[in-house]
């Protein structure tokens, strides 16, 4: 039988380049999305067409009762997990932190913060060889930010990947001994419609040029990284934060 990865805001980005490649190297997918319905279907189609195996469910990651449903139609349909990508994440507007509210912290944390912390859990609860499971792999998405700042831009999202950072390294210790590796990808400058989200469309042209390889990355730059760490081929690696920067 095929693994199982479920993928959280897979409809676009790094989220969609992973699981074309994860299609590609043979996983059944669980593509979860929030709002992007049209996208997603249409990556299930492109998958389902070339041979591959993939569902598109709803949820917002935030939510908890949305996390137990979309984790139940994982259960539906496969009845198994093996790779969970923390994928889901989102930003807000370019601003310095005086003219921030607490509101927009707490959609920020929300997402970025709570949403990987329920779905860890969840995977946690059915990989782990002490509630019977097989073992598996976490790939959580961070964020260059987390070591940069994002000072006058969103600090705040910088800080809630810091968040991320920190509990891949508790959580990597805490389930070692139940057969899950967990770890994390920090993405730099990359070419995605996330931008756009904060204000910028063409941001990575303009920050392009504190890349030291002078360029931005592609989302299947990402991609091969996620893959790689959640594959047998990173069987000694957990608690690694892999930078994916150009060497920013």
């Amino acid at each position: 039988m095929s693994k199982v990865m479920l993928i959280t805001g897979a409809s676009r980005g790094i989220g969609a380049a992973t699981a074309r490649l994860a299609a590609a190297r043979g996983y059944a997918l669980c593509l979860n999305y929030h709002q992007q319905q049209a996208a997603a279907d249409a990556l299930v189609a492109e998958i389902t067409q070339g041979g591959g195996q993939a569902i598109a469910v709803q949820a917002d990651v935030a939510d908890e009762s949305q996390v137990l449903h979309l984790f139940a139609q994982l259960d539906r349909h496969f009845g198994r997990l093996d790779v969970l990508v923390n994928n889901a994440g989102m930003l807000e507007t370019q601003m310095p932190l005086e003219q921030m509210d607490l509101a927009r912290w707490q959609r920020v944390f929300a997402t970025n913060v709570f949403g990987s912390f329920l779905c860890a859990r969840e995977a946690i609860r059915r990989m782990s060889t002490a509630h019977g499971g097989q073992g598996g792999s976490i790939v959580n998405l961070s964020s260059a930010a987390a070591r940069l700042g994002a000072p006058g831009e969103y600090i705040d999202y910088a800080a809630a990947k810091g968040a991320i950072d920190s509990m891949t390294l508790g959580l990597a210790k805490e389930v070692a001994a139940e057969g899950i590796r967990v770890n994390a990808v920090r993405p730099g400058v990359i070419d995605t419609a996330i931008h756009a989200s904060g204000g910028e469309p063409a941001r990575v042209a303009r920050v392009s040029q504190s890349v030291p390889m002078g360029r931005g990355g592609l989302a299947e730059e990402v991609a091969e990284a996620i893959l790689w760490l959640a594959g047998a081929q990173a069987s000694y690696t957990s608690g690694a934060l892999l930078d994916v920067s150009g060497g920013r």
